[in-house]
């Protein structure tokens, strides 16, 4: 599934709603959708789901009217999980095949807040980065150290969207708008909610783009943003031209100019970059690493990742295992 160019069909989305969810994180993804079809009749179908016959009801005690995702027989394109409360303590083994079967069958597969929990609960956030909400964070990492928790506003990592929930949503959906119908419809839907200084992914952990990259070139921007959002599925250099509607020739000498690199060479090292954190924060194998930073094989990776760095990456590794090892031994 491309998530890049401009869609003519409609979009269709399943919001499922856990009991306890929070609902400005349902707001916050569910209002610019609705704007969006405003501005764009049909541009996206929203469907609600819940567990349960009765709705879904919202820690503050407001029920939301949805389908049981037993009597759901529509298709999607994409289900966000939307989940507040304890999620780990939510035991339902038939949800967790439901989805699991969604995500086979090609669908992507997002969480809100407490949803990320749900997805890794059903095994389907192995080898994928993630973020979810503050609240959430530490006691999933307690039980599955092995995930790869980021602390940012939302990650997209291929077929995987997670978000921290509370107004991060808006963000997240103004990616996904921009990657379906471009930088300036969603500009629009943010406007209509004075939503007029959109975040980058990697919020707050990291300075913004333009502090990072010194510039503050709103095409340079959004081709950076829409890179970090397809780290382990990389976009050709048409696709990322077409993000801010210019051509492959016009962006590339744009990123010449500002950065001094060609765009090609700046996504390869901004997955290089990513592959280094990887090696040294997870215990992914090269082989997953090499994936999930959008290499074909671990070979290659290893290549391209000894050029850049002047060591290969089993070699960096084992340095940081030594190195960490000495640290800890010191009396």
């Amino acid at each position: 599934m491309d998530m890049i160019e401009n869609r003519a069909a409609t979009f269709r989305i399943g919001f499922l709603l856990i009991d306890g969810f929070a609902l400005m994180s349902y707001s916050s993804a569910e209002e610019p959708l609705r704007a969006a079809n405003l501005l764009c009749p049909n541009a996206y179908k929203l469907t609600h789901l819940c567990l349960e016959s009765g709705g879904a009801v919202s820690s503050s005690g407001a029920t939301v009217p949805a389908t049981p995702i037993a009597e759901a027989h529509d298709s999607f394109d994409l289900i966000l999980v939307v989940a507040g409360g304890d999620p780990l303590k939510l035991e339902v083994p038939s949800l967790y095949k439901w989805l699991r079967w969604q995500a086979g069958h090609g669908v992507l597969i997002g969480g809100v807040s407490g949803g990320p929990v749900v997805l890794s609960m059903a095994g389907l956030m192995r080898g994928y980065r993630m973020t979810l909400h503050w609240e959430h964070a530490q006691a999933l990492s307690e039980v599955s150290p092995e995930l790869l928790i980021e602390r940012s506003l939302y990650v997209i990592d291929r077929n995987r969207l997670t978000c921290a929930g509370g107004t991060a949503p808006l963000d997240m959906m103004h990616a996904l708008i921009t990657q379906h119908h471009g930088a300036d419809f969603a500009r629009q839907v943010s406007d209509w909610f004075l939503h007029t200084t959109v975040r980058v992914s990697s919020e707050p952990q990291r300075a913004g783009l333009a502090e990072r990259y010194r510039t503050h070139n709103q095409s340079i921007l959004a081709v950076i943003e829409t890179m970090e959002n397809h780290i382990a599925d990389p976009l050709e250099l048409k696709q990322l031209a077409a993000v801010v509607g210019l051509g492959a020739r016009q962006l590339n000498r744009l990123f010449k100019q500002k950065l001094s690199t060609s765009t090609i060479a700046f996504y390869r090292k901004l997955r290089l970059d990513t592959s280094e954190n990887l090696l040294l924060k997870s215990q992914l194998s090269i082989t997953e690493i090499a994936l999930a930073t959008g290499f074909v094989s671990a070979a290659h990776f290893s290549s391209i990742f000894k050029s850049q760095y002047g060591v290969s990456p089993s070699v960096l590794r084992s340095q940081n295992i030594k190195s960490t090892l000495e640290t800890s031994n010191t009396p």
